[in-house]
């Protein structure tokens, strides 16, 4: 039984639910062919020009969640489509996970507990995080809270940004500044043309032979062979990762025979009370687009 709160406000319009993904770009189109609203909840469901060409009423998509790297923005302008999002609400869930992942490889949390389970006693070799350098790269919703958490354990915080803000009293560097000097490297950038590949071997070398790098941001964003080799020579001391090129991870990806790797399946933000505020505003999206007032919109038709 479907218990969303949120969920309950649309129950007085006709609306169709699918608790299942796709699978295809032409089961998408017959899922959507006929709406004139879509809420979309997962950025598996690529909306695409033939997506959207072959879905001729379609005039809000209503996207749970920040990203729209998985919509052809151009497209859905192109076709009279209103493309709205949910900004922040996973902030705080996806930081945490960031941190979870610091620590988790900082620690050798996964290491530990399989030893300790098998009867070993293993003892050290842990990074203490405590006066150690934290790297932002991004500094939106989500990288100024990871920010929060990292000085909150005593780390020093630098970051690099697209957007420079002084006034968030933390610490502006140049990119190659941060990869030479950050014990630990974060990722918090949005997927896009221009940070797509950000991080390569170029970059990976830059970085100390002892430090972390963490991305919950998008797997595109990290050049994922470069980043393979790096782990496997032991030119950067571990990963934390939660995206990944290809999602789901397949059966066997170089990244799983990695023992200083610590792997999740792009759930950083996936908690009940994330999904149901996320789901609440992207409602919220909806009713505001029929009042003729749009909240939140990522993309409104080329003719406005």
């Amino acid at each position: 039984m479907f218990t969303s709160q949120a969920y309950r406000l649309l129950e007085q319009t006709a609306v169709a639910y699918y608790n299942t993904l796709p699978g295809s770009e032409e089961k998408l189109i017959e899922r959507v062919a006929d709406a004139e609203i879509v809420i979309n909840i997962r950025s598996s469901s690529r909306f695409s020009e033939r997506v959207f060409s072959q879905s001729p009423r379609l005039r809000l998509l209503s996207i749970w969640g920040t990203g729209t790297d998985n919509v052809d923005l151009a497209a859905a302008a192109k076709r009279g489509v209103t493309v709205t999002n949910t900004p922040g609400v996973a902030a705080v869930a996806i930081a945490e996970h960031s941190l979870a992942l610091m620590l988790a490889i900082a620690r050798r949390l996964p290491q530990l507990d399989q030893e300790t389970r098998r009867g070993g006693w293993p003892r050290g070799e842990m990074m203490l995080l405590h006066g150690k350098t934290l790297g932002i790269i991004g500094l939106g919703a989500i990288g100024r809270q990871f920010a929060r958490l990292g000085s909150g354990i005593g780390m020093r915080v630098i970051a690099s940004t697209m957007h420079p803000n002084p006034a968030l009293g933390i610490e502006l560097v140049a990119l190659e500044t941060l990869l030479k000097t950050a014990d630990v490297v974060s990722i918090h950038l949005r997927l896009s043309p221009e940070s797509s590949g950000f991080i390569g071997a170029r970059e990976l070398r830059m970085m100390k032979t002892s430090a972390i790098l963490i991305n919950t941001a998008r797997g595109a964003i990290v050049d994922e062979g470069a980043l393979v080799e790096a782990l496997s020579a032991r030119r950067i001391a571990g990963a934390g990762l939660d995206v990944f090129e290809t999602e789901p991870l397949p059966q066997g990806h170089p990244l799983t025979r990695l023992s200083n790797v610590v792997l999740t399946p792009h759930s950083a933000g996936v908690s009940p009370e994330v999904l149901e505020a996320g789901l609440q505003l992207a409602v919220e999206n909806v009713w505001n687009y029929l009042k003729g007032k749009p909240t939140n919109v990522v993309a409104q038709p080329a003719s406005r």
